[in-house]
Formats: structure tokens, C-alpha cells, sequence
């Protein structure tokens, strides 16, 4: 049987992240990529963001992500290297599992364990005595769902009041949406009259819809996608991407670093956002906006809590609509923009 500690040590710990005591804090990040991220990877740069701020408050952090992260503080290795990187493709669980338990085995090092291991981070709050914080950063309305978040845990939080949406009756500890340092985003007043894609090679994604937007808008398309390792997503490239691709007169590019995607969203016309999938949040959407670009998109998700409608872009259904709404952006305040987004 778990023993939990008094609900009063919970509060007397959440109290103290009110007043000026440090405390002690596991952030907890999946195994797959780098913590930041040299490239692609939404989840690893919020947890990157959230170790150097709470570092800068004088808070004393521990990070649970891959060997070769580079983050202030105290760095727990819980694989040599980030797997996705390494060509890994297989089974989370295993490395999911294996990490739940290195935190449990070391839990009584910290006053908050906060996790970001999806599905798993019920797992861990159920288990552990210290108090754990669960934000899920992907998208949640699996089969299987209703069934794991019946178990009142507490502590969980989505990161879009249309993420909560998916689980209205969930106790959600609260929402908040992801945040990351914009100060340094690009502006450049001369634009290219290119469109730009940035985000995975994936159906959800809505690339093949991107590329037929840049065609039916007489636009260049720019593409800065991941390739997944695993076989559907190999698939998917191989199958339906590349064919789509070497048919248009699009530009893959490849997966980007952080300076070089922001040069891009920087230079171009627009970028577009045609996913059908409910968006969690969608981290491109700031960041395109942080530079002034206005953001083309299907009205899924969180997209509309970011993304002011004749402000900051336009939503469309499809990809005539899409198309017809990309001259319409010459009309928008790249500035006002800008501002309002890095605010």
C-alpha cells in the first residue's frame, strides 16, 4: 500500500511557492529529445523554458530528460542520448516506465514533481507522496482516456482551454498555455512573398494541405517539417509526402534550428497552419506571431485562443478558403502584431 503524506504537507508546500522560500522541483521530461531541443521538439522547450526561469528565481531544479541535455542545475540522465534523434521508433511505455520509477525511487529529494510524460504523468501522481503537477502537452481524447482520468489525482493541467474541453467534467487543476522567452524573435520589415510550414511531416499536420494552399494562392511554399522515425511516419513521407512534394514547386528544408526556423517565420509572407487535428496549442502560432507573421490556419483546437481573427490572421475550412485569405494579410499590422504576442 502507497502512504501518502498529510494533505497539509501539500498545502504547506503550495504555500510556500507564494511567499520567497526556494523550492525544490523536479521538472520531468520525455525521453525523446533533447532538453532544448537542437531542432524540432514542442514539449522539450517548454521544459527548457520553465528549468531557466525557475533556476532564475532561486528555486533549486532537477531535470529528468536525456544525457545529452544541457540545462542549469542538476541534470538525472534517464537515456544516454535523446531517442528520436538516435532513429529510435518504437514503444514509449518501456522508457516511460522506467523513468516514472528513477523519479519515484528519488522523490523525497522535492517539494513539487512536476511532469510531462503525457499519460503517464497520472501514473506518477497516483504513485508518488510528494506532490506531482501533470501537464499534458499532446492531444488527449484517446479510447482509453475517460478510463485514466476518472482516477481523481489532482494536480493535472492542460495547456488550452480547448484542450480542457476534450474532459469537461475533469477536475482539472487548471489551464495554461505554453509559454516561451519571444523577446529575441526576429522582425523584419522587408517580407519574402513566400509561405511557410513549420512542424512534423504528419496527416494531422496538414502538409499535403499546405502545399496545395501555396499552389492555389500562386505562392512559394518553404517547409521546415520532422520526420518521425516510426514505420506509419516513415510511411506517410514515403508514400504521400514525397509524391506531393516532388509535384509542386515547394521547398523542403528539412528540420531547422532554433535560429534558423525563426529566420524563416521571420522573412515570410504568412505562415500556414492547415491541420485538421484539435491543436493542444500550437507553439508555431506564437512564434510565427512574436515575428509579426500573420498565421494562416484551420479553426481547430487552441488556434482560435491565440490567434485573433483579422488581427493576427485569418481562419479558413479548407484549402481554397485557406488560399483565398493570403493576400488579405498585406491589410494586417505586422507591429501590432508583434507586440501583442512577445506582451
Amino acid at each position: 500500500m502507497i502512504r501518502r503524506r498529510p494533505i497539509e504537507s501539500s498545502a504547506a508546500r503550495s504555500a510556500r511557492s507564494l511567499g520567497t522560500a526556494a523550492l525544490r522541483i523536479a521538472q520531468v521530461a520525455p525521453p525523446f529529445e533533447r532538453v532544448p531541443p537542437i531542432a524540432y521538439g514542442g514539449t522539450e522547450r517548454i521544459v527548457h523554458t520553465l528549468v531557466v526561469e525557475l533556476t532564475r528565481r532561486g528555486h533549486d531544479v532537477t531535470t529528468f530528460a536525456s544525457g545529452d541535455s544541457a540545462v542549469p542545475g542538476r541534470l538525472v540522465p534517464v537515456v544516454p542520448h535523446a531517442l528520436r534523434p538516435s532513429g529510435y521508433g518504437g514503444d514509449p511505455w518501456p522508457y516511460y516506465v522506467a523513468e516514472v520509477l528513477e523519479v519515484l525511487s528519488r522523490q523525497d529529494e522535492f517539494d513539487i514533481i512536476h511532469v510531462h510524460l503525457e499519460w503517464a504523468n497520472v501514473v506518477l501522481a497516483r504513485a508518488a507522496e510528494t506532490p506531482v503537477i501533470g501537464t499534458f502537452h499532446g492531444r488527449i481524447d484517446a479510447p482509453a482516456g475517460p478510463d485514466i482520468l476518472r482516477h481523481d489525482v489532482g494536480g493535472m493541467v492542460a495547456i488550452s482551454r480547448a484542450h480542457a474541453r476534450t474532459y469537461p467534467d475533469m477536475g482539472w487543476a487548471g489551464v495554461v498555455h505554453n509559454g516561451l522567452d519571444l523577446s529575441g524573435a526576429p522582425f523584419e520589415e522587408r517580407r519574402s512573398d513566400d509561405l511557410v510550414f513549420v512542424g512534423r511531416v504528419a496527416p494531422e499536420k496538414g502538409i499535403v494541405d499546405a502545399i496545395q494552399v501555396a499552389r492555389l494562392a500562386g505562392r512559394r511554399l518553404r517547409i521546415a517539417a520532422k520526420i518521425g522515425t516510426k514505420p506509419d511516419e516513415r510511411a506517410y513521407y514515403e508514400d504521400v509526402f514525397k509524391p506531393a512534394l516532388a509535384a509542386s514547386d515547394a521547398e523542403y528544408l528539412g528540420e531547422l534550428s532554433a535560429g534558423d526556423r525563426d529566420a524563416l517565420l521571420a522573412s515570410a509572407h504568412a505562415v500556414v497552419m492547415p491541420g485538421s487535428w484539435p491543436e493542444p496549442f500550437g507553439l508555431v502560432a506564437i512564434e510565427s506571431l512574436a515575428c509579426g507573421t500573420p498565421v494562416i490556419a484551420r479553426r481547430v483546437g487552441a488556434l482560435p485562443e491565440i490567434i485573433r481573427e483579422g488581427q493576427d490572421g485569418f481562419f479558413g475550412d479548407d484549402p481554397a478558403q485557406l488560399a483565398f485569405h493570403v493576400d488579405r494579410v498585406d491589410g494586417l499590422d505586422r507591429r501590432a502584431i508583434r507586440r501583442s504576442v512577445v506582451e
